[in-house]
């Protein structure tokens, strides 16, 4: 059953800086740009784990046989199969051809690509396959059997072993266990007069003598649940032996949701997700949370913090169980009930899986079970490989056999049991180099990635673990992060790539902390901001974001509070007048976040708080604040209360007195700004869409125009210049309207764009020759562009409009005849009757005008959707670097503030509210 055994191998050179020698190392060095490394491999023998399969090695068998793998005999092919084929078929990378700039690492590719087919190979003979492989957690730790309970343990170190616990007394002279010929240890425990030998939630350990004589208590490695007495200060964990019976069991009631075309993710941290300062449960953040993050339009859910980790500050990222949940906020049963919650609402959830370390933790954590033994025997590298010393956590040896079962056999339970829709990979960059990232500043270089420095051990893991995941569940969404900007990382293992669905974009949130830190406004760079956002690989898709988790450490502080700072404590209330700082730090907390989102990547994040500007930084309960939970908690209070500006930016539909002044009654709830550009992308899919184009990134008037899908972005991050008759350039020709308004009043804005105003095209330049085009594009149209404001434009079908006009006409005179104040108002009716089809967020007297509002602004919004869908071309916004800058307006263009800026507000305002 078990078939781990050690064998001598042969060490290659590559990939590992011991072997390489300093003359090949420099003339590499010198040399990389123009000529391939050549996979070597050296003289001295390692007694490593069986496994660890290197290109024409000698590899055990399960009957203790050996044979012959080689890479020349393994191809992939696109069925996640894997052929027999000449060596000539390896030539054909997948990989190469969409980046011909690789060619030169050819040898690196073929190496470890040959490296996963033979791991494929050894698995499909000696373990029914990677899925069945991937199946540990049947075999180890505990499971039932007829009659019994069953209990295997890796071990190959231990002396002796017993099982101890809650059910005999914590004295295991009773229940000594057995070791096999692989260091694996087993136990049976039948069970006695109908009662099960290991009562369902009781406390166990696993206890061993290592070569030193000395007996030692672990939490086993494979435990599925881990607690710790509440009361005592500093008590070590227990593993509980968890197997509720099906009364107490949580069946998944709702299907998984599909697969969203681009990912919109809301980062969440359970534990913290309370407005009280305690630690939330899995229940209630299901119950109170989850529907405020489905009501903002998020259609992801990213889970931090889930594996139990015994140091709460670690923020999760110091795993001590992996098989087990984070017990602080309740059981398996009741994580199972959030993911079920969530998939009802149609919220897909990721798991924020960390398999880069291991904590250091010896009582309770698996670096328990290294005691100094070799590294075949170990989970870990020994010596100094296997510390991180910058994060003080063990590193895993990625070539032993039973490491890659234990972290396999890992995901595929987070899968299966609690049905996780995929995971973001943590620490990423730690893994795949030797020196893992620490103090180095990547420039891009391929020598970089492909050199000694590389840790293929690492790379070839995580090939097998996104085959793995997709093999299982074909619509897994899985995410690295990775800040090196390693090439292939997010294409597919069959290409030759690592097999990624997404990377994270981890420079933009350097690039708005460096210039919110230490730039005026002024200064801002519309093409460094451009660039920034933009630059990513073709064909390898980004998650963008403004600030995750990171930004909102204690220390370190969030973009609301580098805009508005102390500010935000006393300037928050809109029952009195705004403050410069916080108009500027509204609008630019808007415009930051949309713009990163719809120009940033093919997926969004956004960390729990951050869409309406939470005011505090995390600070953990620890001895320097008197282990409190004050700012360990999110302040959901601040987005709920009427009268603070934090309504402009949350998730919760608000009520809003508009012009008290005028005695106007209060409008109906309105959609705040995070909501409505999180719902733009589920109108117009514009994240998904190949059709990305930068036209204009104007320096002297600070303003970006780009196109995704058919949808025109203006962004204009002048702090005093608004530009009336703005010349936009875009690709279709036609009229369009204003789909998204950061300056409307809903949001906290003044109201400056009017939504009834229709834009058409002119057309630019000789067709067909794009040189005399505007911008580079074909078609151009006029707007108002106010001051820090972003307001996104989508193209009106004429003769969809043209049905809706018709049926809004028949509707009206049938309103007319019904309602009484239509008559006594005949101007107002019009006008409405004319706008019903431009606004979709009216406010109609009757309610029959406003059911055919909402039936004729869903008409558009679908036609412009499938617009969308129709893009044929598909062009790389990367390349859009050297566009030429649009040219400057004429001096009666530009529109600065004046002191009649609030009366033409004012008069805007009137008129908006008498159209609705």
């Amino acid at each position: 059953m078990f078939t781990s055994s050690p064998l001598l191998l042969p060490t290659p050179s590559f990939g590992s800086s011991s072997f390489f020698s300093t003359k090949d190392a420099i003339h590499n060095r010198l040399f990389a740009k123009r000529q391939p490394g050549v996979v070597t491999f050296g003289s001295q023998p390692l007694l490593v784990y069986r496994g660890l399969v290197f290109p024409s090695i000698i590899s055990s068998s399960r009957c203790g046989k050996v044979e012959r793998c080689s890479y020349s005999s393994a191809v992939l092919t696109d069925d996640n199969s894997t052929i027999t084929a000449p060596d000539e078929e390896m030539e054909r990378i997948g990989i190469l051809s969409t980046d011909p700039g690789l060619g030169q690492h050819k040898d690196h590719f073929k190496y470890r690509l040959g490296r996963f087919a033979d791991q494929i190979k050894l698995f499909d003979e000696h373990e029914g396959g990677l899925e069945e492989f991937a199946r540990g957690y049947l075999k180890f730790g505990f499971n039932r059997e007829e009659g019994g309970i069953v209990y295997h343990e890796w071990a190959p170190a231990a002396q002796e072993a017993q099982l101890i616990g809650d059910f005999n007394g914590w004295d295991g002279s009773n229940h000594k266990m057995e070791k096999n010929q692989f260091g694996v240890w087993s136990i049976k425990l039948p069970d006695s007069g109908g009662n099960l030998a290991i009562p369902h939630n009781s406390c166990v350990k696993f206890r061993f003598k290592h070569g030193d004589g000395v007996w030692v208590d672990r939490i086993p490695a494979w435990i599925k649940y881990a607690t710790v007495d509440p009361t005592s200060f500093g008590a070590p964990y227990d593993g509980v032996y968890w197997d509720p019976p099906s009364s107490e069991r949580y069946h998944f009631k709702h299907p998984r949701p599909p697969k969203p075309a681009a990912p919109r993710i809301y980062e969440a941290h359970v534990g913290m997700s309370s407005s009280e300062p305690v630690i939330n449960s899995y229940r209630e953040f299901a119950d109170n949370v989850l529907p405020r993050i489905r009501a903002n339009n998020y259609n992801t859910v990213q889970l931090m913090a889930v594996m139990e980790h015994s140091y709460y500050a670690s923020f999760g990222y110091h795993v001590t169980n992996f098989f087990a949940v984070s017990s602080r906020s309740g059981t398996p049963e009741d994580l199972k009930y959030l993911i079920d919650k969530a998939h009802s609402l149609g919220l897909r959830v990721l798991m924020d899986v960390v398999h880069s370390h291991a904590s250091n933790n010896v009582t309770d954590g698996l670096n328990g079970f290294d005691v100094g033994q070799s590294s075949q025997d170990s989970y870990f590298h020994s010596g100094e490989r296997g510390y991180h010393k910058l994060w003080d956590s063990r590193l895993f040896n990625y070539a032993n056999w039973e490491v890659l079962r234990f972290l396999l056999s890992n995901l595929r339970w987070w899968l299966e049991e609690f049905k996780f829709d995929g995971f973001r990979f943590d620490g990423v960059t730690s893994m795949l180099y030797h020196h893992h990232g620490i103090n180095m500043a990547f420039t891009g270089d391929y020598y970089e990635y492909f050199s000694e420095a590389t840790d293929v051990d690492a790379i070839v893991y995580l090939m097998l673990a996104n085959r793995l995941v997709h093999s299982i569940f074909p619509d897994a969404t899985v995410i690295a992060e990775d800040v090196s900007g390693m090439p292939a990382l997010g294409r597919p293992v069959s290409e030759g790539g690592v097999g990624f669905d997404y990377r994270l974009a981890m420079a933009i949130p350097d690039k708005w902390i460096d210039y919110l830190k230490n730039k005026s406004d002024i200064e801002w760079s519309m093409k460094d901001i451009s660039r920034s956002l933009t630059n990513r690989r073709y064909n390898e898709k980004c998650i963008s974001y403004a600030e995750s988790h990171d930004q909102s450490i204690v220390g370190d502080k969030t973009i609301a509070f580098l805009l508005m700072d102390k500010e935000m404590y006393s300037g928050m209330s809109s029952l009195t007048e705004a403050t410069p700082t916080i108009e500027r730090g509204i609008a630019l907390h808007k415009m930051i976040h949309f713009i990163t989102m719809a120009l940033g990547g093919e997926g969004y994040l956004n960390f729990m708080g951050n869409e309406f500007g939470h005011p505090e930084w995390i600070d953990f309960p620890r001895e320097g604040n008197g282990w409190s939970y004050e700012k360990c908690r999110r302040q959901w209070n601040l987005v709920d209360t009427e009268h603070l500006r934090y309504k402009s930016l949350t998730i919760d539909q608000i009520i809003i007195s508009i012009l008290l002044l005028l005695h106007l009654e209060l409008v109906q709830l309105m959609n705040a700004f995070d909501r409505e550009m999180n719902l733009l992308d589920e109108k117009f899919p514009f994240l998904s869409s190949a059709k990305q184009i930068v036209s204009s990134t104007h320096e002297e008037d600070k303003v970006i125009v780009f196109e995704r899908g058919d949808l025109v972005f203006v962004f204009n991050f002048h702090p005093e210049n608004s530009y009336d008759g703005y010349k936009v350039g875009c690709d279709l020709p036609g009229k369009y309207r204003v789909a998204l308004d950061s300056d409307g009043w809903e949001f906290g804005g003044h109201g400056r764009v009017g939504h009834d105003v229709d834009h058409f095209t002119s057309p630019e330049g000789i067709p067909g020759v794009p040189e005399t085009n505007f911008n580079n594009r074909p078609n151009s149209f006029k707007v108002l562009s106010p001051s820090r404001t972003c307001v996104v434009y989508y193209r009106v079908d004429e003769s969809e409009e043209g049905n809706n006009r018709s049926n809004v006409s028949q509707n009206y005179e049938t309103t007319e005849n019904n309602a009484s104040n239509v008559s006594q108002n005949d101007e107002t009716t019009a006008n409405n009757a004319s706008n019903v089809s431009q606004n979709d967020e009216t406010t109609a007297n009757n309610a029959s005008n406003v059911s055919q509002n909402d039936e004729t602004t869903a008409n558009n919004a679908s036609f412009v959707s499938q617009n969308d869908e129709t893009t044929a071309a598909i062009e790389d916004v990367s390349e859009q670097d050297n566009i030429e800058e649009s040219a400057s307006l004429e001096d009666d263009d530009v529109v600065g503030p004046s002191e009649t800026q609030k009366d033409l507000e004012l008069e805007e305002t009137k008129k908006r509210l008498s159209v609705e």
